[in-house]
């Protein structure tokens, strides 16, 4: 599972456990102890699925603890806390200097803010209004991600290329940065990080490597192909603190990013990383370079076989071990298959059950929909399982696999479809504010497809209708993301009314007009 897929993914996860979902009870009063999370009402989870920031990543090493709790018993003065700190980096890592920050989002806003003001302490105070400035930043297209918003925020315009000759001439006095998000389609190719930090240092182009989920490599490979800069989540493989991050990379670079955060008073002052988060990342980092990474792996491989071992004793069940494309989550996967049809359920009713079971388990990705899809698969992750946390989940599939519970068929509304062509003019109603969309729909019998346009985008509409029963998807671009709209509700006339799935950020209520 690369970390794409997982953003690709994780929405409707998300979703669930927003306030409100079937995992949350109502909050009670604090309980400092094993069952802290459950006294308010918060049902912790199995992880088979990976280092999710939403599921919390990863858990935190016994060192990292007693770092970070030693880290709070005492004063020290930052800026010499991070100067002993980012030697010690740079002797454990083999890079030429590293600092400790606020998650990897954060190493991309610092890094991103030192490039375009260096140590300039009046260009920090105009960011991000870069009048003047270097403002604009470099992506190829095979990196443009959700987390670019990191880069964004300082002020700076994106500018995608999809070819060496547009990295060139894309190239002047205003270029602040280019940024690369480490997966398999930056290892190869015209585009490649090392094709593409030959062009950048013939310019003097600094270029940083976003590589927040993936193994901590020492030597650098991203550093050793040329890149400037390298950063990784804290709370991920290297099991540090959860809202700490690593950057690394070019001592004058790192040190000016330095300065751009927290405690100076500058952009990034807001992304502040404790000291408790930075001895917490120190230690995380000595640990890595002494844990047995040979043997974590032999762990994995050997809960995915007792997984698989128990499972396939349901007839028709069949496993296969997934090895990993790249450096993120960097683990073997149990993929699970069946036929839902033959069994009685789904993968994604297998998904559903197990995460609102008791114990909680979060699987790393599931297939089979009723009626259409009944071919079924799940998949999981030991990556950050906990020992005998393969025990819990083997038995808890096993069950639902040998004995399902009764899942009757969805019944679809009888009755001539509602005649929807036509334009609509569509309000949305979000937890709070609220906008004005349009639909041009096409139907045939109950087949519906169209357009979608928001208030500045422009995408496809799909979806169905029976009898007043209504279903459309769509999907559009937007910088280096997607957005999704799932628009369910029933059809009267001339007005249309339901709930629209906004993927991660939740539902909202929508009503439509035929104009």
């Amino acid at each position: 599972m690369t970390r794409r897929t997982l953003i690709q993914s994780g929405g409707a996860l998300a979703a669930g456990l927003l306030p409100g979902s079937r995992g949350l009870a109502v909050a009670k009063p604090l309980q400092i102890g094993p069952s802290l999370y459950e006294s308010i009402g918060v049902v912790p989870l199995v992880n088979c699925r990976g280092t999710f920031t939403i599921i919390t990543g990863s858990l935190t090493l016994p060192e990292v603890k007693r770092a970070m709790d030693e880290a709070s018993r005492h004063y020290v003065h930052m800026d010499e806390l991070m100067l002993a700190v980012g030697q010690r980096l740079a002797e454990l890592t083999q890079a030429e200097w590293g600092i400790v920050t606020a998650g990897c989002a954060a190493a991309l806003t610092h890094a991103t803010a030192a490039c375009i003001a260096g140590a300039d302490p009046e260009k920090m105070q105009r960011i991000p209004k870069l009048d003047g400035m270097k403002n604009e930043v470099i992506i190829p297209l095979h990196s443009r991600n959700v987390y670019d918003h990191a880069v964004r925020m300082t002020g700076v315009d994106i500018i995608e290329v999809g070819s060496p000759e547009q990295l060139e001439s894309s190239i002047h006095a205003r270029t602040a940065m280019i940024m690369i998000m480490s997966s398999p389609r930056s290892e190869s190719g015209p585009l490649s990080t090392e094709n593409i930090c030959r062009i950048a240092r013939a310019k003097g182009i600094p270029v940083i490597v976003d590589a927040a989920a993936e193994t901590l490599t020492i030597p650098n490979k991203h550093l050793q192909r040329g890149a400037n800069m390298v950063c990784y989540s804290g709370g991920k493989c290297l099991r540090g603190p959860q809202t700490g991050g690593l950057l690394l990379g070019q001592k004058d670079l790192l040190q000016a990013a330095w300065l751009n955060s927290a405690p100076h008073h500058a952009f990034g002052r807001s992304l502040k990383a404790g000291k408790e988060e930075i001895m917490g990342m120190l230690a995380a980092v000595e640990m890595w370079v002494k844990r047995d990474h040979q043997a974590e792996w032999a762990q994995w491989e050997s809960w995915l076989n007792i997984i698989g071992a128990r499972v396939t004793t349901v007839p028709g069940v069949t496993t296969e071990i997934l090895q990993p494309e790249d450096l993120s989550n960097h683990a073997p996967q149990l993929r699970i298959k069946w036929d839902g049809a033959a069994l009685g359920i789904t993968g994604k009713e297998v998904e559903e059950l197990l995460l609102n079971g008791r114990p909680r388990i979060v699987v790393g990705g599931s297939s089979g929909v009723r009626p259409d899809n009944m071919a079924s698969s799940l998949t999981i992750m030991p990556y950050m399982m906990q020992p005998d946390d393969h025990k819990i989940a083997s038995q808890a599939i096993y069950a639902l696999l040998s004995k399902p519970p009764r899942i009757p068929a969805p019944e679809r509304p009888s009755g001539a479809p509602a005649q929807l062509a036509g334009s609509w003019e569509v309000r949305i109603d979000y937890l709070r504010g609220n906008s004005t969309h349009h639909f041009a729909i096409e139907q045939s019998g109950s087949r519906l497809t169209g357009a979608h346009t928001s208030e500045t985008l422009h995408g496809d509409l799909r979806g169905t209708v029976y009898a007043s029963e209504v279903s459309l998807r769509s999907s559009q671009k937007i910088q280096g993301t997607s957005l999704s709209f799932d628009f369910h509700g029933t059809a009267e006339g001339n007005s249309m009314k339901g709930t629209v799935s906004l993927a991660e950020y939740g539902q909202a209520q929508w009503s439509a007009i035929r104009v």
